[in-house]
């Protein structure tokens, strides 16, 4: 019988990806999902689908039922209030980590979790790797830095601006972040799957020693978009300004921002460097973008989709 792996978060940005990577490595996959829909990021792989959400116990124990492995992608990267933020990555982890009993679990998590003080949502992915941490059975957990490419909606307002001639960027001096393409984070979570040892959290990147400045983000853009760019600091009081303003549009009922007073603690953040490799070792991982060709194929994918 082929192997089975449960994933949450199938239908997210990195999910589609990272489903597709354990197909190719002959895993059988079952996933859950919030509503019967069709799922276009998912077309032609064969799945099991589980219909509810991390609040639904009765749902995770069909999804983990017989699974070999548990790969806990879904996390809230936005939210209306800052408990949004714990009741999904925390607790919903929380009850993920018991209904998998002994089945291994892998906790996809955030380098966001090494600095907890920062946000709400750092914060709670500290707590989902200490919930994960806590079980009695098999665990892993693996620290992702900012991710990008195919399907991201988030970063894309950053590509909008360099094609507008603008790259902005923190007035933060120093300030250096790793990154990684969501189909090498993909193929690097279903190679930990098969290959990383269990009981420790791991770190990845693209293997850029020494991460990278935003003017490194700002060239690869603007190659990427055929164009020339301004490089633009904007001063952290603008950021916060701004990050306010959209605080206040939640409480009246706008739609939900990313940028909020913790996302700016976040970003002013000097250091988002990974510094462990070990993971990339144990796993045999090797990144097949660096940012230039990164950048490039997001580009192209944007454009096929008339999002640039």
């Amino acid at each position: 019988m082929t192997r089975l792996v449960a994933v949450t978060g199938a239908t997210g940005f990195v999910g589609p990806h990272l489903v597709s990577a354990l197909v190719r490595r002959g895993w059988r996959v079952r996933l859950l999902v919030r509503r019967w829909s069709p799922l276009p990021s998912l077309a032609g792989i064969e799945a099991e689908l589980v219909l509810g959400d991390l609040g639904d116990a009765y749902a995770l124990e069909r999804l983990v039922d017989g699974a070999d492995t548990v790969l806990h992608a879904a996390a809230l990267i936005k939210a209306r209030h800052a408990d949004q933020f714990m009741a999904i990555n925390r607790d919903g982890t929380a009850r993920l980590s018991a209904a998998a009993g002994a089945a291994r679990l892998l906790l996809l998590s955030s380098l966001a979790a090494r600095e907890p003080q920062l946000s709400a949502y750092a914060a709670s992915k500290r707590s989902a790797e200490e919930a994960v941490a806590s079980r009695a059975g098999p665990w892993l957990a693996v620290r992702a830095p900012a991710v990008y490419g195919p399907g991201d909606r988030e970063t894309l307002a950053y590509f909008r601006a360099v094609a507008r001639g603008l790259a902005p960027r923190p007035a933060v001096a120093g300030a250096r972040l790793s990154l990684i393409h969501v189909e090498d984070l993909a193929e690097a979570l279903a190679l930990a799957v098969e290959r990383a040892a269990d009981g420790s959290i791991y770190e990845i990147d693209d293997g850029r020693e020494g991460g990278y400045g935003y003017r490194d983000m700002h060239r690869a853009a603007a190659a990427a978009l055929g164009r020339t760019a301004w490089s633009i600091a904007v001063p952290r009081i603008v950021m916060a300004g701004v990050a306010r303003l959209n605080q206040l549009g939640h409480r009246l009922g706008g739609p939900v921002q990313i940028l909020t007073p913790g996302k700016v603690h976040e970003i002013f953040h000097p250091d988002w460097v990974v510094h462990d490799r070990r993971l990339a070792g144990a796993i045999g991982f090797a990144a097949r973008y660096d940012l230039t060709d990164g950048f490039h194929d997001t580009v192209l994918w944007y454009r096929r989709r008339e999002w640039l």
